[in-house]
């Protein structure tokens, strides 16, 4: 078995990998940006090492710095958990040419399944048919144009190496293919390093249904069970279930042999998730994710497997020692991502910052996977994700009740976040009955009933002063220790913001992203201005976009709500800015 693990990313994957090293025994090694100095992450390993910087490529997409602190540390393996460089087969190899173990797939799979445009060769020679598309990486918008007037609109445009839906745009027409092309690449640089893009059929109605398998070194490939993932926004994941409703076992069959082949066709070893689009009883290769996803803890709810620890036995060299016939699947498991987001009116705006209060929930058949606390920060560097909040039940409708109770329970203040659309989605008749598809909270959900609403301010103490114990945090020789101090209690930071999924959500009112019709257009959110793209003297109307702010790693075009000429442009391109600066002026 490994003796210490390295775990390559931050957030709660890596607060779920190091509670399994530390049940089988293995020491752990957390690294963190500057940002993430106090993480729950860094608090929970037994080592931590800093990165460096802030932004993700100055941190976590370091590679020198993850090889200097591998040799520091003296760890035999790293654990890449998801996004990041968990499908980076440049780390990957950059990681086994040291000697040390990488707990994923070997690069040669990575390069082959991780490439999204090679993973639909793959899968088509291994006779497994894949949604309609161009599997070649796109050198323009001309591209995407033919193949929308050969395949019809709308298509879609696909980060190559990407995955979550990030990098994804959705193409309705000719006119909008250059600027959805540009935007994708850029959203896929940002958060996997890469910004290769290609393009495919965009299926209407289709559910997203994907197979869990898992592969050791022996030979065993096994799937172990599927996940439906129709529930987005954003083409991004915001409830999942396990068994998929409504689904034929035939069809769960085929898919999960498919799905082994698949894995089989390149070489694939430890666990992984073979994605399909599922539409009026067929199935369609969409993609493979060679590493642990975001979603694994409903398949382990519901087949009793530790799928982390797993990963760490197989990257040991063990065998699985079951076989498919051995794989049981137990009543039913659903999971909701309680992302900083504020759903209000159905935007799902990026919500930054201080969790200043969060009381998670309990009761039977309840688990919170998270990487927050109450004090920690949500940073608009990274991704949005705060928590997974996973339940088991009986069946699905058991389920079902289960998480809405559990949901009610959940308090968290200081950022807004998606619980009260987790709510809506899960109290809606089209959900119950199992008729909805990967459009349909888009298309379909109405969330004009959820409304941002203030903060009660705190109130004022007494002014007097105590010594308290603080915990500070120190690095010598580029290792991170803890020592405790008592010092004078000046009190907290004076709180700006609440946000509970009771009552659908308390909420700061955000600042409006166009001034309100004043003239004044302003951002509602803190981030960085990737593209302005009006002039001095440019004419608008109500609605065009004015600039692109990038937040948590997603685009959000910030709109004018008056017709006029534009009189000001206030930022340029990679400015940061806050919520309610303006950006520009209409006259």
């Amino acid at each position: 078995m490994l003796k210490k693990v390295l775990i390559a990313n931050r957030g709660e994957i890596a607060v779920r990998v190091i509670r399994t090293c530390r049940e089988l025994g293995i020491s752990t090694v957390a690294v963190y940006s500057e940002l993430d100095r106090d993480a729950l992450h860094v608090r929970l390993a037994d080592e931590a090492y800093p990165l460096g910087g802030q932004t993700a490529a100055e941190s976590y997409l370091n590679t020198d710095a993850f090889l200097r602190i591998i040799d520091a540390s003296g760890a035999d393996a790293v654990h890449p958990g998801y996004g990041f460089f968990s499908e980076n087969s440049e780390f990957a190899r950059a990681i086994t040419d040291r000697g040390i173990t990488f707990i994923g797939p070997p690069p040669e799979a990575i390069e082959v399944m991780g490439d999204k445009i090679s993973s639909r060769e793959a899968a088509e020679r291994a006779g497994v048919s894949g949604v309609p598309g161009r599997s070649a990486v796109l050198t323009g918008a001309e591209e995407v144009i033919a193949f929308g007037d050969e395949c019809g609109w709308p298509v879609a445009i696909k980060a190559a190496y990407g995955g979550g839906g990030r990098g994804m745009k959705v193409v309705e027409g000719p006119g909008e293919a250059a600027e959805a092309l540009e935007s994708a690449m850029r959203e896929s640089l940002a958060y996997f390093g890469r910004d290769e893009c290609y393009v495919e059929r965009y299926l209407a109605w289709p559910r997203h249904v994907e197979m869990q398998v898992i592969a050791d070194t022996h030979g065993s490939v096994l799937w172990l069970g599927e996940r439906d993932c129709s529930a987005q926004r954003r083409h991004q994941k915001l409830i999942e279930e396990s068994p998929a409703p409504l689904f034929p076992d035939a069809v769960r069959q085929a898919m999960g042999e498919a799905a082994v082949e698949v894995a089989r066709a390149c070489g694939y070893v430890n666990a992984g998730t073979v994605e399909f689009l599922y539409q009026d009883g067929e199935f369609f290769f969409l993609e493979m994710n060679t590493r642990l996803q975001v979603e694994h803890p409903i398949t382990e709810l519901v087949t009793g497997l530790d799928l982390v620890e797993w990963q760490l036995r197989v990257a040991s060299g063990e065998p699985l020692g079951f076989a498919q016939e051995d794989v049981a699947r137990h009543g039913h498991a659903i999971e909701v991502r309680i992302n900083a987001e504020d759903p209000a009116g159905g935007a799902f705006l990026p919500s930054p910052g201080t969790i200043t209060r969060f009381v998670a929930p309990g009761g039977p058949g309840v688990r919170l996977d998270t990487g927050y606390e109450s004090g920690d920060t949500v940073s608009q560097y990274y991704d949005n994700l705060v928590a997974k909040l996973v339940v088991w039940g009986h069946d699905r409708e058991a389920a079902r009740r289960r998480m809405l109770r559990a949901i009610d329970e959940t308090v968290i203040e200081g950022v807004a976040t998606t619980l009260p659309a987790d709510v809506a989605i899960l109290s809606h008749p089209d959900f119950i009955e199992a008729h909805h598809s990967t459009n349909w909270v888009e298309h379909s959900l109405d969330l004009s009933g959820i409304v941002a609403t203030p903060a009660a301010s705190p109130q004022d103490g007494d002014g007097s002063t105590s010594n308290v114990l603080r915990q500070v945090t120190a690095e010598v020789d580029g290792r991170r220790y803890q020592v405790n101090l008592w010092v004078p209690d000046l009190g907290e930071p004076a709180l700006t913001s609440a946000g509970s999924a009771r009552g659908a959500g308390l909420r700061r009112p955000k600042a409006a992203p166009t001034g309100g019709g004043s003239g004044t257009v302003a951002v509602p959110m803190q981030g960085t201005i990737v593209k302005v793209l009006v002039s001095v003297g440019d004419l608008v109307g109500v609605g065009d976009p004015i600039c692109v702010l990038e937040a948590m790693k997603m685009e959000n075009a910030v709109a004018a709500e008056k017709s006029g000429t534009i009189a000001e442009v206030r930022v340029e391109a990679g400015q940061s800015v806050g919520p309610g600066d303006v950006i520009a002026v209409i006259a």
